[in-house]
C-alpha cells in the first residue's frame, strides 16, 4: 500500500500518468510535494491542438493510504470532483476513481460532452490504468 500510496499523493506524477498529446505542465504547487487538504495545483493542458488552458485544483480531503479527493476551482469544467480510492486487496493494491463533472454552455456543452468530452475523458482514463499498469505490474 505505501509504495502506491506515495506515488499517488505526488501531484508531481500527475504528469507521468497524463497523455502526452495534453501537454500536461505544472506550472506551481503549494506547501511542496507531499499532499494535503487544502493544496493547490496549477497547471496548464492542451485540450485541443493550439488550444491550452490554465486549470486550478485543490486537494480537498485526504485520509492516507484510503482516499483523496481533487476539485477544481478554475478551468474548463463548470464541476470537477474527482475521488482516488485505495483498497488492500488478495495480490495488491485496487485504486478506484470516481469522476463527478459538468460542462459549461447548458444545451451546447451537454452536446459537446457527448460527442467528444466524455470519450476523451475515458481515453485519459485508460491510458492511466495503461500507465499505472505497467508502473507496479511489469516492474
Amino acid at each position: 500500500m505505501t509504495e502506491a500510496w506515495e506515488f499517488f499523493s505526488s501531484p508531481k506524477n500527475l504528469a507521468r500518468i497524463t497523455p502526452p498529446k495534453l501537454n500536461f505542465e505544472i506550472l506551481h504547487i503549494s506547501g511542496g510535494d507531499t499532499m494535503y487538504a487544502g493544496q493547490i495545483i496549477n497547471y496548464k493542458i492542451t485540450l485541443l491542438p493550439g488550444f491550452k488552458v490554465r486549470w486550478t485544483t485543490e486537494i480537498t480531503h485526504v485520509a492516507p493510504a484510503h482516499y483523496f479527493i481533487d476539485e477544481q476551482r478554475f478551468g474548463p469544467y463548470a464541476l470537477w470532483h474527482h475521488q482516488h480510492h485505495f483498497k488492500e486487496v488478495e495480490g495488491g493494491i485496487e485504486m478506484t476513481d470516481e469522476v463527478n463533472y459538468a460542462i459549461p454552455f447548458g444545451i451546447i456543452g451537454r452536446l459537446i460532452n457527448k460527442l467528444y468530452v466524455r470519450r476523451e475523458l475515458g481515453r485519459i482514463f485508460d491510458y492511466r490504468f495503461q500507465i499505472i499498469e505497467k508502473y507496479f505490474i511489469d516492474k
